[in-house]
């Protein structure tokens, strides 16, 4: 009966330390977030990448979503302090440092943001890596939102109807936009901006339509003027510490790797572009005012003549990083073609 008892409590110690080792198997990748759950990032893109990296790994990296970290641009900082493992945000909040990705946010290049998302990853694969603008970071993948439209308080019959009036603008190429509407230009993080509108601090935001339901603009903007091929755009990165990659086996990296990159990209983009048409239908409920322009509309007319350069001050800044921007953009354009 001795013997008995101890070899059933061998085995059960034994069991204990085989389950102890399958769970410390398992890695979780806590991945930072600033937009709200019902937003299409959290609610469709993190999920399903999340679902992705587990089945890639066969379940040895999990993904856990982290709420409320502070200011989008404090993202950058807690993946390279290892705060967080992973995350995402708006490249323009950091302005020069990542210049090159702006390429797809400039104005008339694509109103497609599932192609500019994908054509942007092959152009920084091919072009951009070497400037090294992600150093300190891994880079998983990039995209852009739909094309950016003009939300405001007031109606906008021309382009002068802008001049002086307070506009909300997240940085990159929007702010150059903006500058040359001579708008007085305002920042702040995107969860800001009902706020900010609904207390009267700015007068209109630069923004694409899903917004209108997922920050919930359409609750506090009463007009929503929309260029045929947007405004501008803006470009996302995702993120990891290279520590946190490093620290993960050879196999379970080059399967998370198998789910990013271009995948990770194609996906976001086509989430958030698909993402406007909800955009548009919470403008219809709530009673704001579309003023849908035509290609020969005066208004679209001025802003290309406006914004014409801009293509070229961005080959320019590319040199300056030893870019061959010119052939970058002649790719980028084929892309989204």
């Amino acid at each position: 009966m001795k013997k008995i008892t101890k070899f059933l409590a061998s085995a059960s110690v034994c069991a204990g330390m085989f389950v102890s080792l399958s769970a410390a198997a398992v890695t979780t990748l806590k991945v930072g977030t600033w937009l709200p759950p019902t937003a299409p990032q959290n609610a469709i893109v993190w999920p399903t990448w999340a679902k992705w990296v587990e089945e890639a790994t066969e379940g040895r990296v999990k993904v856990e979503l982290e709420y409320g970290l502070g200011h989008p641009k404090s993202m950058f900082d807690l993946v390279e302090d290892q705060v967080i493992d992973a995350s995402f945000t708006v490249n323009g909040y950091v302005p020069g440092r990542f210049s090159l990705g702006s390429i797809a946010e400039l104005p008339g290049e694509s109103s497609d943001a599932e192609k500019a998302s994908v054509a942007l990853w092959k152009v920084q694969e091919k072009y951009f890596n070497q400037a090294n603008e992600y150093d300190g970071l891994k880079l998983l993948g990039l995209f852009v939102h739909g094309p950016g439209q003009l939300h405001t308080t007031f109606p906008v019959n021309s382009l002068a109807d802008l001049k002086d009036k307070k506009i909300r603008i997240g940085g990159g190429v929007a702010s150059e936009v903006a500058k040359r509407l001579e708008v007085t230009e305002v920042a702040a993080p995107a969860p800001k901006i009902y706020e900010m509108m609904q207390q009267g601090v700015v007068e209109g935001v630069f923004l694409p339509a899903l917004d209108l339901k997922y920050l919930r603009l359409a609750e506090v903007s009463k007009y929503l003027t929309v260029f045929p091929d947007g405004m501008y755009t803006t470009t996302f990165s995702f993120f990891i510490n290279p520590d946190s990659f490093a620290a993960l086996s050879e196999k379970d990296q080059q399967a998370l790797m198998s789910v990013s990159g271009e995948k990770l990209s194609r996906l976001a983009g086509k989430t958030w572009g698909e993402a406007d048409a909800n955009g548009y239908a919470a403008a219809k409920e709530n009673g704001i005012v579309i003023n849908r322009l035509s290609e020969n509309d005066p208004m679209v007319v001025e802003l290309k003549a406006k914004t014409a350069d801009m293509a070229a001050h961005w080959i320019e800044t590319a040199k300056a990083k030893n870019v061959d921007g010119a052939a970058a953009l002649e790719m980028f354009r084929s892309l989204v073609k």
